[in-house]
Formats: C-alpha cells, structure tokens, sequence
C-alpha cells in the first residue's frame, strides 16, 4: 500500500478485482465510473503566496529603511502602469489585425455574392468564404499545437491561478504569444467566438511576465531586476494584469478591478485594490486613446473606451412618451432571468457533454484531429451562415425603423445603415439575417441594440437556435476563443424577441434596445454566473447608471436559476481539469469535522541536522514540496548525545527553541537591567530566581517528556524514513519547529550549503536572500544534482532557510476555521500543531477541497 499514501495510486496496490469506495476515489483523486464524475488531481500544488521568515529573509528586512521602502514602492506603481499601458496596446494590436481581417473578407465575399447573385455562381462565393475562414482557423490551430494551454478563454485557468493553483505554463511568454495571435486569427476566421476572454488571460501573462524582466521560453531575455521575487508579487501582478484585460476589452476599468475580486484572488487589502484600479485605468485609457485617433484622427479624443462598445440608450429629445424602462418592464426582466438562467443552464449541459467527449475520444489521439475538430467546425458553421443568409432571411424596409432608437446610436445611424446586407432583395431592403450574419458579431450586437423593427421575430428565432448550437460546439475546440461577445448576441437576439413578441401581441409601449440588453445580461449571467463584476461591467459598458437595477435583478435571478442545475461554465471547465479550486466558503454541514479529520498524519520530515545523503533521498523518492523540520522526544536522549555530533547537535537545537515563560522572563530582565531606573533592576532582582537558564529549560522539557512518552527505538536522525518502520516507529511524537520547502533543500545541495562532522556548523556558508531566490519562478530540480559532486555524509543545517513561524492550527480547529485561514492568506502548508508543539499532521489544499471534505464527513456519519 506504499505508492496509495503518497498520493499516485497504482494498480499494484490494489488486487484486478478489487472495488473502491467513492471516498477511497475521491481521496485519491480517480474518476467514478458510474457517473463518470472527475475529481480533483493530486498533481496540481499551490502558490507559495504566504512569505518565508527566515534568517535571509529576516536580513533583508534589518537593511530596509523607510527610504528604501518607498523606493520599492515607487517601482511597483510603475510596474502597475507598465502593465495597464502593455495590456492597452496588446488590445490595440488584436482589435487593429481583426478588424482588418474581417473587413476584407466581409468585403471580398460580400462583392462576390453581389455579383454571384446575378450569375448564379453562388457556391463560387461559399467556397471563397469557407478558404478565408479555414485558413484563418488554421493558422489558430497550428498555434494551439504549439502551445495547448493557448487554446480556450483561458479564465478558468487564471481564475485558478488566481485562486492559489500553481497551474505550470499559463503565464509564459510562449502562451502569451499564441493567444494573442491565435484569437485574431479564431475571430477573423468566422468562428462564434469573442477576443474578451483571451484578453483578460493575455492581460494576467503580461502581469506575470513584465515585472519578472526575464523568459523561460527565450531564454536571451533576461535583465538583473532584483524586485518582485516570489509568487507572491506574482500573483498580485496577475490580478492586475487580469483586471486590466477586462477593462480594456469592456471600457469597464471599475468592473475589471471587481472581476479579479470576485472571480479570482483570495487574498486582498486595500492596497492591491488601489494598484489593480490603476492598472485597469491605464490599459482603458491607452486603448482608448490610440483607438480614438486610429479610427477618427482625433488624437487625444477619448471616444472608443474598450474592444466591446454597447453605443448609448437614450431616448430621443421631444418624446416625452418614452422611457428606457419602468415599474411595469421589472416584472419581465425578473422572467427573462429566469429564462436566461435556464437557457444557460441547457448551454452548459451540452457544452460539458462535448468536453467529455472531448477528453475521452479526441485529446488521446494525435494532436492533428484537434486541428480537424476545429476545421470541422469552421467548415460547418460557415455552410450554416451561408445557407441561412442566402435562404432564411427576410427583406425588410430600410424606412421601418421607429423614432424611438433611430436616434440612440453611438455614431449615428448612417453608421448602423452601413452594416445592413442586402443579399437578394430589391432597392431600399435588406436581408435581416444576413445583416446579423455577414457582420462582425460586435456590429450585430449594435444591430440589436439600437435599431426598431428591423428584424423578423422568425428571423430571431432562427439566429438565436443556430448560434446558441453552433456557439455551444465551438466552445471548447483546439483554438483561443472567448465566450462573453458570443453570450451577448445570443442573449441580444433572445431579448430582443422578447420586445418584439411584447410589441405585437400586447401592443406595448417599450423600448427594445432595453429588453436586448436584459436579455444579454441574463443569458450571460446564466453561463458564467457572474453578479457583482458583470453588473459593473455592463453599466459601465452602456454608460447608463439607470440599468444598474435591472441588470442587477437580471443577474441575480439568472444566476440563482442556473445554480439550481448546474455551475457556471468557467467552473465546469475548472472541475474538468480537475484542479482543486477552493471556494469562498465550506457548507455549514463541514463543521462537524475537525483539522484532525482531514489532515494528513503520514508525514515525511526533516531535522534541524541532517546529512546530504538523507536530504537527497526524500527528495528524489517523494513529490512533496514542504517538509516539517522536527525533532524526536526520547527520554535517553543524554545517552545519544555521546560520540554522535549530528544527534548532539539536533538535541542542542530542540533545547535552545524550546521557550518557557520563566527563561523569556529572565531574557527580558537581563535587557531591563541594562536601563537606566533602578526600580526596572529591582523587580527583575526580586521576581525572578537566579538559575542557569539552559539547566532549567532542560530539566522542564525532560520533564515534559518523562510524564507523557515512553521510550523509543534507537533511530539516528540520519536515517530518511522508511517503509519498513513500525506503527510505533512511524508516528512517534515530534516537536516541531518549522517548514522548509523543497525548492529550498534543493538550492541548498546544489550550492555546497554543508558542514563536515567534524566541523561546527557555524561553519557552514550562508546564503543571502538575493542567492535564494536567484533561479525564480523555474527552480532546480533534484535530478539535476550531480551526486559526485557531494559528499553523502556532510551534514546540512536546514534552520537558517526554514520558515520557524508558519501559520499553525490544533487539532480540534474546525473546517470552517481551517479554510478560511488556508484561502485567505493564500497558504500551502497548514501543519497541525498538538498543545505540546508536537506536529500531529499537515493540511493541503486537496484537504479541503468539497469532495474531500465530503467523502470525510461520510465516514464521519459511518463512525457515528
């Protein structure tokens, strides 16, 4: 049973027949065959966001002043702005080659079916439309073969990222690369996809990757910036970056800030809120800055906000009869929430259906049926754009839009007039589903949104069945695709039917640029599930405060809808990878579970001493990335202490930690003594008893020792642990005094950090805090150590680098507790520390996911 208990479970420990029990599988992280439920991996670690205090560490600190401090603060805001002005021009640069893409392909085949119209050569122009689309796709796939973590949105990965998973290669360069290129390509190619998600995840790498100077995949980039060296930082540039990815595809600087809050980082202050505004201000105001004088040669005008522009609701001056919305149109939002939620709900299902699928039959074949996939699709949803343009549309007048939205257009509505389709129907008519379907989608989206009447309720129908089918299947396949543009048009369409059925069969008086946008709103708050961040998002898209009700109720209701069926599709993603993201809070059924239930006792450690050849081997047999640093409690412990230098100086180091309230008295004294009043001197001399202070801190601990433990086996701290140990041998009691990581040991082998037995151990060089983390983020491996550069018995001393202060929990600690102190500040380790500093157990992230937790409280019901 030796390879189930380090977390990999293999066949050979289990008999061909034998069954396991869901909690057995869930524990391990396996897949339940009879629903095919995937569970969380064991392989997927989290950030080291809580900072190591030890002696490097401390050193630095000792050399900070106060100008230093600002010194360094003063770097971090630029960085802030350097990464809101990056993420500004890297939206410029895909909006600019999109829209570049698009307008001559649209212009391309839409001259050809003009012309083909009359000649009847009508599939001349279709096979014109699917060379610029498959090429297009592609170019999008071959980059998702070069980097797969390329492929997707990307939110679920940086919202687990954001969450504290360390998930590797979501934030190279290489990765950055790919989805900047691959999504321009993906949107141009015709594909029912937004740029908006991939923003948001290329937005996180340039905050990853900016403040480090440097790149794992070209190597040649690499400065000596000295700052910002720990996943710390890291992650607080990340949720800079991702904020401002959302602001600058939606102009909502306020609504970016919020996403990363709500959607991402468990860990916040004020002032990473302020610095994440900042950064999200700077990448609006670039983007919107350069657009501006791009696409009006108005330099300096700010006109163009964000990527996704909704145009302004206004109703037009005189008509004291309109009104954006009343009383009266609150009661069918709260029935659009509802039919938004169910909507995303079935949108969902199928979507999660076609990612099994997925997983199971395509990713294990070579990676070219990926591509294939995605030809597949592009080659389908072209022909069903084709078709449904040239067959299912219907001409309708260019004179029958009403007064009430004709004039609530962001550029006026010779522009809207310029986006119509007038396949196959005479002078002055258009074809309104070519018009929804020959354009970009963010030109639909203002179709709907601010134009009367234009549109068949048939026609509605039609498009919004189509795209919900096709946009379902899309998501998911081998390129980088977003999911929000697709959501608003479909969701348009869907309230944009609702005004027209309103309007024709109840003679209602509404404004149906209004019911387009709630019905946006309340598909996508029923895919993604977002409140708070998408309520501020579209409000600052529409740059109307009075949506800000609606869209709230709209939001709330589609979500609280959806969850009743399902999780959102970000979620969904996230559990399909299997990555144990953690959520706001456990249920209320948790408590009755304690740290004891869920922690891990078989732990592997390390002592304060322990010899090189000790250290490399738990290194190369185990995958843990922490490992407690304890000492044993025997009673014989004077009998070891003669002619073994590494046992005398592990029990040296378990005597000088071990504080007592009558010798931290005595140290305060003796400083007291050095003041000036006579009355400090004369307490310290009356209070406290003169004694030796080593004599009696070892008298106290023996003491200690001698009531609660009996003797155990002779075992040199030398020894790595090891399978055959006994019950008694292998959780006997240990004192523990901190964490080191492997990162640490393994920079310590490499570097000679040793002494010889011979040697005290203030022998042993020192590394400062700069030499540790020199090799950040990519540390180097066990495997990479040359053995014959070392000498097996040299002994290191590991409590210099160790942290001695990690946050620690008892054993009686509930769940609750438990998890709000892991989530909030955003540890790795929680060891379980007993009344007698005795370590009992230790917590990870894969403790306190919800299958685990609720496979634990099942066997607490069974024992009960």
């Amino acid at each position: 049973m030796a390879c189930c208990r380090n977390g990999f479970c293999c066949q050979c420990c289990c008999g061909e027949g034998e069954t396991r029990t869901p909690e057995e599988l869930t524990i391990l992280g396996e897949i339940r065959e009879e629903d095919e439920e995937i569970l969380p991996r064991k392989d997927y670690e989290s950030l080291d966001y809580d900072r190591c205090i030890n002696e490097p560490y401390v050193e630095l600190l000792e050399g900070m002043d106060n100008k230093r401090a600002r010194k360094y603060e003063a770097v971090r805001w630029i960085v802030v702005f350097a990464i809101g002005v990056t993420v500004g021009m890297v939206g410029l640069f895909i909006d600019f080659f999109v829209r570049l893409f698009t307008k001559f392909k649209f212009t391309f085949v839409g001259n050809s079916v003009e012309e083909c119209s009359e000649k009847g050569c009508l599939v001349l122009s279709l096979l014109e439309l699917l060379a610029f689309n498959m090429t297009f796709i592609f170019i999008a796939s071959v980059l998702v073969l070069i980097e797969p973590l390329a492929a997707g949105s990307g939110i679920p990965e940086i919202k687990s990222y954001l969450n504290g998973v360390k998930i590797p290669g979501i934030v190279r360069l290489r990765t950055f690369l790919c989805k900047a290129v691959g999504v321009l390509f993906t949107v141009a190619g015709g594909m029912f996809v937004g740029k908006e998600g991939p923003m948001i995840h290329s937005g996180a790498i340039v905050g990853a990757g900016l403040p480090q100077f440097q790149s794992i995949t070209f190597k040649r980039i690499r400065f000596n910036f000295p700052y910002f060296r720990s996943d710390r930082d890291k992650r607080d540039f990340v949720s800079a970056g991702a904020a401002a990815g959302v602001a600058a595809a939606f102009g909502a600087p306020i609504g970016g800030t919020l996403f990363s809050l709500e959607e991402g980082s468990s860990f916040w202050n004020q002032a990473l809120t302020w610095k994440v505004l900042f950064c999200s201000m700077s990448a609006t105001f670039t983007l919107n800055f350069f657009r501006s004088g791009i696409n009006y040669n108005k330099w300096g005008s700010f006109q163009l906000p964000g990527l996704l522009n909704f145009g302004e609701f206004k109703c037009p001056e005189g008509d004291k009869n309109c009104h954006l919305w009343t009383v009266v149109d609150l009661a069918f939002f709260v029935l659009m929430g509802i039919v938004g939620g169910l909507l995303g709900a079935l949108f969902n299902c199928i979507n999660k259906g076609l990612a099994k699928y997925r997983i199971r039959h395509i990713h294990p074949k070579a990676k070219f049926f990926r591509v294939l996939e995605s030809l597949l699709v592009t080659m389908v949803t072209t022909v069903v754009v084709f078709v449904a343009s040239m067959t299912l549309g219907e001409c309708r007048d260019l004179s029958s839009p009403t007064t009430h939205n004709s004039s609530a257009l962001l550029t006026g509505s010779e522009e809207i007039n310029s986006t119509i389709r007038q396949f196959f129907c005479p002078n002055k008519t258009y074809n309104d589903m070519a018009t929804l379907f020959f354009n970009p989608q963010e030109a639909a989206i203002h179709q709907l949104f601010h134009q009367d009447g234009t549109f068949s309720p048939v026609t509605l129908s039609i498009f919004f069945l189509l795209y919900f089918l096709l946009a379902c299947w899309t998501y998911g396949t081998s390129v980088p695709s977003g999911l929000f543009v697709p959501c608003l048009l479909c969701g348009a369409t869907f309230g944009r039917l609702v005004a027209n059925l309103l309007k024709i069969n109840f003679g209602m008086d509404i404004y149906s640029g209004t019911y387009a946008l709630i019905g946006a709103a309340s598909f996508l708050g029923g895919v993604v599930r977002m409140t708070i961040s998408l309520t501020v998002i579209l409000i600052e898209s529409t740059n109307e405060i009075t949506y800000g009700l609606p869209i709230m109720v709209t939001l709330m209701v589609a979500k609280w809808t959806g969850d009743f069926f399902n999780h959102g599709i970000f979620d969904i993603h996230i559990l399909l990878r299997g990555v144990p993201l953690l959520e706001w809070e456990t249920e209320v059924e948790m408590d009755k579970l304690t740290a004891s239930d869920i922690m891990e006792p078989n732990l592997t450690y390390v002592y304060p001493h322990t010899r090189v050849q000790s250290l490399v081997s738990i290194l190369r047999t185990t995958v843990y990335h922490a490992f407690p640093v304890v000492t044993e409690n025997r009673q014989n412990e004077r009998d070891f202490m003669k002619g073994n230098i590494l046992v005398s100086n592990n029990i040296h180091f378990k005597k000088s930690s071990v504080m007592t309230r009558a010798g931290e008295q005595r140290r305060r004294c003796q400083s007291m003594k050095s003041y000036p009043s006579s009355e400090l001197r004369n307490v310290c001399d009356e209070r406290v008893p003169v004694a030796d202070p080593p004599e009696e801190g070892e008298d106290m601990l023996q003491q200690m020792l001698e009531r609660r433990h009996e003797p155990y086996p002779n075992l040199y701290p030398d020894q790595s642990p090891s399978e055959e140990w006994s019950m008694e041998e292998r959780f006997r009691p240990l004192t523990f005094h901190g964490l080191i990581l492997r990162s640490q040991l393994v920079n310590l082998l490499i570097r000679g950090v040793c002494y010889a037995e011979n040697q005290s151990s203030a022998t042993q060089s020192r590394l400062s805090y700069a030499e540790m983390t020199e090799d950040y983020p990519r540390y180097p491996d066990i495997h990479d150590l040359d053995l014959a550069l070392l000498n097996p018995r040299m002994i290191v001393d590991v409590t210099p680098y160790m942290n001695p202060c990690p946050y620690t929990v008892s054993p009686n600690t509930h769940v609750s507790q438990v998890f709000n102190l892991f989530r909030t500040m955003g540890l790795r380790h929680l060891p379980v520390v007993n009344a007698v500093g005795e370590i009992v157990g230790i917590i990870t992230r894969h403790n306190l996911t919800h299958e685990y937790l609720l496979a634990k409280l099942r066997q607490h019901y069974i024992t009960i």
